[in-house]
């Protein structure tokens, strides 16, 4: 994967930027309304670009809120996103409308975690799927993706794991190409070590799908989880919060989990109070 360029300096980090991006200099003056050779100047050095203009072309490179600091930084500027925690006083209705938004899609699954899968929040539709892990995986501070992948987690109890590993591989690889973050590339690192379970553990392993099983007839790629005997799936889906002022709320991912069959509908409703 390319490594944006850490030298010193704005104009380098830009460069970095846009190199990883694989834009020209005139495609990304053409989009931040500039000049090619404003751009040449701003990443040699020759030109200090003004803090309007960092911000422009951080948000024309899609460079994280959290980078964009960086890059203010690196330029003469004060930072424009604080980081707030999330148990400051101040963050309390974001706290709540999380809360809310997860027990109001109970009893499907919902949780939310950060720029490196810590889970912040989960409901009972979660808690529902973990029952029964080894306590060493549910002590906090919760990985989702060391939940999901680690061969005592629920890997053995993913009919697809093959397919579900790759996609979430991918989506972290996506995300590793978007953003320096050391944190995420130590969960990749580790979940990419793991081991397939055994091939009579779990019907993800490397092997050839089962012969009974049939086709997805799915609109996306479910997760098919075993549960108290029966076989559960859903399709997910992730929510980021919009034009985010805060690195932590930008950082913040909603993942819910849609029934994909009326079977699975069905089951959960049932356990609904």
């Amino acid at each position: 994967m390319t490594t944006v360029g850490v030298d010193k300096g704005v104009g380098p980090l830009l460069r970095g930027w846009r190199e990883q991006r694989r834009l020209t200099q005139l495609e990304l003056a053409l989009r931040a309304e500039s000049s090619a050779r404003h751009i040449s100047f701003i990443e040699t050095g020759r030109s200090r670009p003004s803090e309007e203009m960092v911000l422009r072309l951080a948000e024309h490179l899609d460079v994280p809120v959290r980078e964009r600091n960086a890059l203010l930084l690196a330029a003469g500027y004060a930072p424009q996103y604080g980081e707030t925690s999330l148990d400051d006083p101040a963050m309390g209705a974001l706290r709540e409308g999380i809360e809310r938004l997860l027990q109001g899609y109970e009893p499907y699954p919902a949780l939310v975690v950060d720029g490196s899968y810590t889970v912040i929040a989960a409901n009972l539709g979660i808690m529902m799927l973990l029952d029964g892990l080894p306590e060493h995986l549910l002590t906090p501070p919760l990985n989702a993706m060391r939940i999901t992948l680690h061969p005592e987690g629920l890997a053995p109890r993913i009919r697809n794991l093959r397919e579900w590993r790759g996609h979430l591989k991918a989506q972290m690889e996506r995300q590793i190409a978007l953003a320096r973050s050391e944190a995420l590339r130590a969960v990749y690192d580790e979940v990419s070590a793991y081991p397939m379970p055994e091939a009579d553990v779990g019907a993800g392993a490397d092997e050839p799908d089962r012969p009974d099983d049939p086709p997805y007839p799915y609109f996306a790629l479910p997760l098919q989880i075993e549960h108290d005997g029966r076989v559960l799936s859903f399709v997910s889906s992730i929510s980021t919060f919009n034009t985010p002022m805060d690195v932590t709320v930008a950082e913040l991912a909603i993942e819910t989990f849609l029934p994909a069959d009326p079977a699975t509908v069905k089951y959960l409703q049932s356990l609904a109070p």
